[in-house]
């Protein structure tokens, strides 16, 4: 399926989820398999495609049909107009992208196996610094009702979150802004954020890095640094995923393979975002999980993200 875009404002005033953080150009080889060192191998196919976890939950959530928004910095250049022109295709709100004309956008270069449904990234991080707390103060809070962050800068988006949490305290529970964060990488600095989320997403890798070897482990291990009341998950590819609501339940879900494993790449982005469009509609923590796995197995079966719904 193509992607549909939302055209105009948002109907009846609906309130929007932002996605905050990387967005970048994904340059991805498709091959037969992956090459030998110091080979000399032809393609099957090679695109561009915009990548940065943010930036693909964003993508996911337009294409269930969710009005969101993203928040990020972004070069000048070419490459930097090709990926502003995609959100806008796929009517992702781009008002808060926060422009550094100095800097470069940050490249990843992705080796797709066809064989085996495996991608290789080789990532160029460049220059670009992410966006400040400062810039998230232009942010008008009461337009949004779930606000994602990308674990990145740990410092400023604490403070971020912060301030999202101040606002929550003035008013009622159906107005305040749910916070949710990603934490993917195994980085020390970004543990703080796991105590200021009323949603967590941990990532196998980082659960590995800690030592556990299974997801219910990982979160049995990992619950006493969220926040009271806060819900911890944690996808561990084709064992599906494992999550621990605020009353303490664990729940789970099977992975759904698809028939030919294609594209596994943003399969990640692609279940937190159908979690957080599910919780976000009133769903249960069982079915919200449930969801994302579904729709993050129909992912894997398809290049890209179009075609998920």
């Amino acid at each position: 399926m193509a992607a549909t875009a939302r055209r105009g404002p948002v109907p009846g005033g609906e309130k929007r989820i932002m996605c905050v953080g990387l967005v970048c150009l994904d340059i991805i080889s498709v091959v037969e398999a992956y090459p030998a060192e110091d080979s000399d191998i032809r393609c099957v196919s090679q695109r561009w495609q915009r990548g940065g976890n943010a930036s693909n939950s964003c993508t996911v959530l337009a294409l269930l049909g969710v009005p969101c928004a993203f928040m990020g910095s972004l070069a000048t250049g070419h490459a930097a107009d090709f990926v502003l022109a995609d959100l806008r295709r796929y009517g992702v709100d781009v008002g808060h992208v926060v422009p550094q004309p100095t800097s470069c956008l940050p490249t990843s270069i992705v080796i797709a196996s066809a064989s085996r449904g495996t991608r290789t990234i080789l990532h160029a991080c460049g220059n670009l610094p992410d966006v400040t707390a400062h810039d998230f103060e232009q942010v008008d809070l009461s337009r949004y009702k779930w606000i994602h962050w990308e674990a990145r800068n740990a410092t400023e988006q604490a403070v971020m979150m912060q301030r999202v949490e101040q606002y929550n305290r003035a008013r009622p529970p159906e107005d305040r802004v749910r916070i949710s964060v990603e934490l993917e990488k195994p980085r020390e600095e970004h543990l703080l954020l796991m105590g200021l989320g009323d949603v967590v997403f941990i990532s196998k890798d980082l659960a590995q890095h800690f030592g556990y070897r299974s997801a219910p482990e990982a979160l049995q291990g990992l619950r006493s640094r969220v926040q009271p009341g806060a819900t911890l998950i944690c996808a561990w590819a084709e064992k599906g995923a494992d999550a621990i609501g605020p009353g303490g339940e664990l729940v789970h879900s099977d992975a759904f393979p698809p028939e030919t494993l294609v594209d596994t790449l943003g399969a990640g982005d692609t279940f937190n975002a159908a979690v957080i469009f599910s919780l976000s509609a009133g769903k249960s923590l069982q079915d919200a999980i449930t969801f994302g796995c579904r729709i993050a197995g129909r992912k894997c079966g398809i290049q890209g993200f179009d075609g998920i719904v």
